[in-house]
Order: structure tokens, then C-alpha cells, then sequence
């Protein structure tokens, strides 16, 4: 059997031996065919299909090193380059749009001194197609594509304020860094204003906080982080966040200022720098508060209960956290050596830089603690935010069918005057 190339080769002889194959009459060509499918064992119709295309000769001109024939272009480098500078100053544009620019314009910018050229190169530059501008300007955009994407961001003044520290230089003493983040509670939709959590953790000791705000406004979470604060059993000395404009804002940078903190943030895209509050939104949010869209004042009431008084004392008196000591590469692998299991609470009460009058409320509070309590109390709250979740979306799904059936009804014109449902407004929370 003949492979592929040597078919093509032989295809290709017998169209160039019989020339004008194509003007022949049918029966010449149906000899000729013939000829070729009995030799190759070709189907007949593939055959007539394959010379209609022209793919034989694709082929031949890969395998001879034949150049395709080309039209000369009449516009040398020296068109180009006006082009190039004509597309500048227009911001840009496409061929298109450029063409009748050039053809409007370009005695103005003459007459201006902006560009100088002959007479001829006016009248050939005014004759180049939209096509011929996008070919000759196709390599000159992909190095403007470059430039902007390589180019170095340029970050707002306060986020050069903002110093950038890695996990490693941060302390670990109790209240040295705090680290905050946002959880998103949006469900399936980004869409609208919804429920966020503001989740803070102290990497000395693993004491965690949470506090709703709704939506991610500077003032609501400013005003979640100032009640946290007031929550810890210790003060703090530094906060450290991520690079989301919720935090880099004027807003958190006053409050930072006020409260005499010092303001630390992240690399961008880079998690491990704020590994210890990314931990706990697994643990102690996504696993409590779930994955549902929460947009309601009745949910960011239940939510506020449960983290104020429930969660944060489960968590922190009575779930212990095993630190990482040590981390040594032998070989190939890692190996790590963790310290023994114990609660945020035993971690502040054995530190010697705590004063003792935190020890004592901590001891008293602790003692009047029931975490068999504090467990069922967080499933109620858990059972209580579904329910509402529930409710919620089964009157919205009444209030669907109900504008369903009445733009059935309703003639196109008349659609305006269906009102949207109220939605809940975060300033009334914030009030």
C-alpha cells in the first residue's frame, strides 16, 4: 500500500502531466481518476474532493520547500511607520476606524506639524485599506501588549504605607500580630449586598473572633473589627491583613491609627502570610455557618448571637490547637514536629508576659462554662439560621411566581411599575 506522501506525489503528477485538468471534459477526467483510484485503492469521492481543495498541492509546496506566490505589498517600512504614529495619536484604534481618520485628519496634523510627509505619502497613506492597517500594525500591538502587561503596578500611596510581612516576621507572642480576613457568604450569586464575616485570630495564642458585617463597606467592617477588639481578653499590638480594598482603606488605617496599632499587609496572591486566620475560616466559619447566601437582617442577627457569645467560647476554652515546633527536610520529604494539643485559653493562662488580672477573668469565666451547653446552644443557633434560610427562600419564590403571573397579564409597556422587593440596608446594623 502507498502511504500518504507517495499518493499526494503521484496525485500530483498526474494533474501536472495532464494540464487543464480542470477545463477537461467530465469523461478525460473520470479516465484520470480512474486511473488514480485502482492504483491507490482510494474512494472515488475523497479523491474529487481532495483536488477541488487544492490539498495536494499544500502538501507538495511543505515537502518541495515551494514558497507560496504573493502579491507584492506597494506600502514599504516607511508607511508602516507613519501608520504606527497615526494609530498613537488616535488612541488606538482598529483599522476601520483609523481609515477614515486618516482620510479626515490627516491634512490637519500637516498643517499642524505634527507629521511630515510628501504629498505622495499623503495620498498613499489617505489609499491604505482597514485590512492592510491591521496587517502592517499586527506586530507593533503585540509589543503594546506586552508593555502593559509586564509593566510595574503602581499600588495607591497607603498601600506603600502598608509594609509587606511574610509569615516568618511576624511574632508569636500573645497579642504581638493579629491576623483578619473576610469570608464571603454569597452563595452562588457575588451579586448585591450580602453577609461577611470578619474573622480574626492572634497567631500567639489561636484565640479567634468573628463578627457579621453586611456587605464589606469600610464603615462595617471598621465597626466589626472595633467590637472584636473590645471582645479580646488581651490588647493588641499590630493587625495584619490581606490586600483587599476592605482593609487598605483610609477607614481601618484611622482606626489603626487611633488605637496606636501598628498595620501590616500580605503579598498579593501569597495565603501562607496569613495562614493562621485562613485555618480558622475553615474551621470555625465554613464549617459552622456553611456555604448558603445570607443577605437578611433576621440571618445577621441569628449570626451576630452566635458569634458573640456561643462560638467564640466553644472555640477558644474548650478546642485545643496543635502548634507546629519544627520543619526539617530529610531527603526527599518533611519531616514536622508538633507540640502537645492544647485550648487558646491554657496557652494565655501559661504565658508569663500576661498580666494576672487577665489570667483571673479567664479562670472565672472558664469555671462557669458548660461546653455540653455551649454545643447545643451553637446547633440550635445552626438550626435556626437554616430555618431562616428556608423561609427566605420560599418567599422569594412566591414573590418569582407572583411577577411571573403578572407579566403574563401585563401588556410589555406596562412592566416598569413592577417594584423591586426591599432590600435590607446595612446602615440600619451599623446604627
Amino acid at each position: 500500500m502507498m502511504d500518504m506522501k507517495a499518493r499526494n506525489q503521484y496525485l500530483h503528477t498526474l494533474i501536472t502531466k495532464n494540464r487543464g485538468y480542470h477545463l477537461r471534459p467530465r469523461k478525460e477526467k473520470s479516465t484520470i481518476l480512474a486511473e488514480y483510484c485502482t492504483i491507490t485503492g482510494q474512494y472515488r469521492k475523497a479523491v474529487s474532493a481532495k483536488i477541488r481543495s487544492g490539498a495536494y498541492v499544500k502538501s507538495m509546496r511543505k515537502e518541495t520547500g515551494e514558497e507560496k506566490r504573493t502579491r507584492a505589498s506597494p506600502y514599504d517600512t516607511q508607511v508602516t511607520a507613519y501608520l504606527v504614529k497615526l494609530w498613537k495619536i488616535f488612541d488606538h484604534p482598529c483599522g476601520q476606524r483609523l481609515v477614515p481618520a486618516i482620510k479626515r485628519e490627516l491634512e490637519r496634523l500637516r498643517r499642524f506639524g505634527e507629521i511630515t510627509i510628501s504629498d505622495e505619502m499623503a495620498v498613499m497613506l489617505k489609499k491604505v485599506s482597514a485590512r492592510t492597517i491591521d496587517s502592517k500594525l499586527k506586530i507593533h500591538k503585540q509589543k503594546e501588549l506586552l508593555k502593559r502587561k509586564y509593566v510595574k503596578k503602581l499600588h495607591p500611596l497607603l498601600y506603600q504605607k502598608i509594609p509587606v510581612k511574610l509569615s516568618a516576621d511576624q511574632g508569636r507572642g500573645i497579642g504581638d500580630t493579629i491576623q483578619i480576613d473576610c469570608v464571603e457568604h454569597c452563595g452562588q450569586s457575588a451579586d448585591g449586598t450580602f453577609l461577611y464575616t470578619v474573622s480574626v485570630t492572634d497567631t500567639g495564642s489561636g484565640w479567634w473572633e468573628g463578627e457579621p458585617a453586611m456587605g464589606k463597606s469600610a464603615t462595617a467592617i471598621t465597626l466589626a473589627l472595633g467590637r472584636i477588639q473590645h471582645r479580646f481578653p488581651f490588647s493588641w499590638k499590630e493587625i495584619h491583613t490581606d490586600n483587599g480594598s476592605e482593609f487598605i482603606n483610609a477607614s481601618v488605617w484611622k482606626y489603626a491609627k487611633t488605637q496606636k496599632l501598628d498595620f501590616s499587609r500580605s503579598r498579593p496572591y501569597m495565603k501562607n502570610d496569613n495562614c493562621f486566620v485562613e485555618q480558622k475560616n475553615s474551621t470555625h466559619v465554613r464549617k459552622i455557618i456553611g456555604y448558603h447566601r445570607y443577605d437578611t437582617k433576621e440571618e445577621y442577627e441569628i449570626v451576630k448571637k452566635l458569634y458573640g457569645i456561643e462560638l467564640r467560647l466553644y472555640k477558644n476554652f474548650f478546642q485545643p490547637i496543635i502548634t507546629l515546633i519544627a520543619k526539617e527536610r530529610v531527603g526527599g520529604h518533611i519531616h514536622r514536629k508538633y507540640g502537645e494539643p492544647k485550648t487558646p485559653y491554657q496557652r494565655i493562662i501559661e504565658d508569663k508576659t500576661v498580666s494576672q488580672e487577665i489570667k483571673k477573668n479567664l479562670t472565672s469565666q472558664y469555671s462557669s462554662l458548660n461546653p455540653a451547653e455551649l454545643k447545643r446552644r451553637i446547633t440550635t443557633h445552626q438550626d435556626m439560621l437554616y430555618r431562616a434560610y428556608q423561609k427566605k427562600q420560599a418567599r422569594r419564590e412566591v414573590n418569582h411566581e407572583k411577577v411571573d403571573h403578572f407579566k403574563k397579564l401585563t401588556p410589555r409597556s406596562s412592566l416598569f411599575l413592577i417594584a423591586e422587593p426591599t432590600r435590607f440596608r446595612p446602615h440600619v446594623l451599623i446604627a
